[in-house]
Protein backbone atom coordinates (compact mmCIF):
# COMPACT_ATOMS: atom_id res chain seq x y z
CA UNK A 1 0.00 0.00 0.00
CA UNK A 2 1.31 3.32 -0.97
CA UNK A 3 -0.26 6.71 1.64
CA UNK A 4 0.25 10.21 0.49
CA UNK A 5 -0.64 12.58 2.93
CA UNK A 6 -1.58 15.68 0.41
CA UNK A 7 -1.54 19.00 2.32
CA UNK A 8 -2.63 17.80 5.22
CA UNK A 9 -5.98 17.29 4.31
CA UNK A 10 -6.14 14.36 2.37
CA UNK A 11 -5.28 10.87 2.20
CA UNK A 12 -4.59 9.03 -0.95
CA UNK A 13 -3.95 5.21 -1.06
CA UNK A 14 -2.99 2.72 -3.30
CA UNK A 15 -4.72 -0.26 -2.05
CA UNK A 16 -3.08 -3.35 -2.67
CA UNK A 17 -4.65 -6.80 -4.06
CA UNK A 18 -6.31 -8.77 -1.82
CA UNK A 19 -5.72 -10.88 0.61
CA UNK A 20 -3.92 -7.67 2.04
CA UNK A 21 -6.34 -5.36 0.87
CA UNK A 22 -8.96 -6.31 4.00
CA UNK A 23 -5.74 -5.50 6.32
CA UNK A 24 -5.08 -2.44 4.48
CA UNK A 25 -8.44 -1.04 5.25
CA UNK A 26 -8.52 -2.15 8.76
CA UNK A 27 -5.51 -0.10 9.26
CA UNK A 28 -7.27 2.58 7.25
CA UNK A 29 -9.95 2.61 9.68
CA UNK A 30 -7.98 2.97 12.60
CA UNK A 31 -6.19 6.06 11.60
CA UNK A 32 -9.35 7.59 10.50
CA UNK A 33 -10.69 6.41 14.11
CA UNK A 34 -8.01 7.74 15.79
CA UNK A 35 -7.07 11.01 13.35
CA UNK A 36 -10.45 11.45 11.56
CA UNK A 37 -9.46 15.31 10.26
CA UNK A 38 -9.17 13.53 6.26
CA UNK A 39 -11.02 13.07 3.34
CA UNK A 40 -9.87 9.66 1.89
CA UNK A 41 -9.03 9.15 -1.82
CA UNK A 42 -8.50 4.98 -2.57
CA UNK A 43 -6.82 4.08 -5.74
CA UNK A 44 -8.27 0.36 -6.74
CA UNK A 45 -6.03 0.23 -9.69
CA UNK A 46 -4.40 -2.61 -8.42
CA UNK A 47 -7.52 -4.60 -6.77
CA UNK A 48 -8.38 -7.28 -9.12
CA UNK A 49 -11.26 -8.88 -6.69
CA UNK A 50 -12.92 -7.57 -3.86
CA UNK A 51 -13.93 -9.78 -0.42
CA UNK A 52 -17.05 -9.04 1.36
CA UNK A 53 -14.85 -8.49 4.30
CA UNK A 54 -13.05 -5.60 2.51
CA UNK A 55 -16.55 -4.08 1.31
CA UNK A 56 -17.32 -4.14 4.98
CA UNK A 57 -14.15 -2.74 5.72
CA UNK A 58 -15.16 0.02 2.72
CA UNK A 59 -18.30 0.53 4.77
CA UNK A 60 -17.32 1.23 8.10
CA UNK A 61 -14.33 3.35 6.54
CA UNK A 62 -16.84 5.40 4.74
CA UNK A 63 -20.00 5.72 8.00
CA UNK A 64 -16.44 7.30 10.20
CA UNK A 65 -15.56 9.88 7.79
CA UNK A 66 -19.45 10.74 7.19
CA UNK A 67 -19.90 11.23 10.88
CA UNK A 68 -17.19 13.55 10.69
CA UNK A 69 -18.35 15.59 7.34
CA UNK A 70 -15.57 14.52 5.84
CA UNK A 71 -15.29 13.42 2.14
CA UNK A 72 -14.74 9.50 0.74
CA UNK A 73 -13.95 8.88 -3.00
CA UNK A 74 -12.88 5.22 -4.74
CA UNK A 75 -11.00 6.02 -8.11
CA UNK A 76 -9.47 3.73 -10.83
CA UNK A 77 -12.05 0.66 -9.92
CA UNK A 78 -12.35 -1.03 -12.14
CA UNK A 79 -15.67 -2.54 -14.04
CA UNK A 80 -15.95 -5.91 -12.99
CA UNK A 81 -15.99 -4.32 -9.70
CA UNK A 82 -17.89 -1.36 -10.11
CA UNK A 83 -20.96 -4.12 -11.32
CA UNK A 84 -19.99 -5.50 -7.70
CA UNK A 85 -20.42 -2.35 -5.89
CA UNK A 86 -24.08 -2.20 -8.44
CA UNK A 87 -25.34 -5.52 -7.59
CA UNK A 88 -24.48 -5.21 -3.92
CA UNK A 89 -26.59 -2.04 -4.10
CA UNK A 90 -23.70 0.02 -2.93
CA UNK A 91 -23.10 2.03 -6.49
CA UNK A 92 -25.13 5.12 -4.62
CA UNK A 93 -23.47 4.86 -1.49
CA UNK A 94 -19.68 5.24 -2.68
CA UNK A 95 -18.63 8.12 -4.62
CA UNK A 96 -16.37 7.27 -8.00
CA UNK A 97 -13.80 9.09 -10.01
CA UNK A 98 -12.01 7.96 -13.39
CA UNK A 99 -8.46 8.33 -11.54
CA UNK A 100 -7.01 10.30 -8.60
CA UNK A 101 -6.34 13.66 -10.20
CA UNK A 102 -10.57 13.68 -11.08
CA UNK A 103 -10.61 12.51 -7.53
CA UNK A 104 -8.54 15.21 -6.53
CA UNK A 105 -10.38 17.88 -8.21
CA UNK A 106 -13.44 17.12 -7.10
CA UNK A 107 -12.39 16.96 -3.60
CA UNK A 108 -11.00 20.88 -4.43
CA UNK A 109 -14.21 21.95 -5.89
CA UNK A 110 -12.74 22.61 -9.04
CA UNK A 111 -14.34 19.30 -11.45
Amino acid sequence: MSTQNIAGKVLLVVLPKEPQLRHELETINETISNEGDHDVVLDFSGVEILTSSSISNLTVLHNLLCKRGRKFILCNVALPIRGLFSVAGLSGFFSFADDKFAALARLQGTD
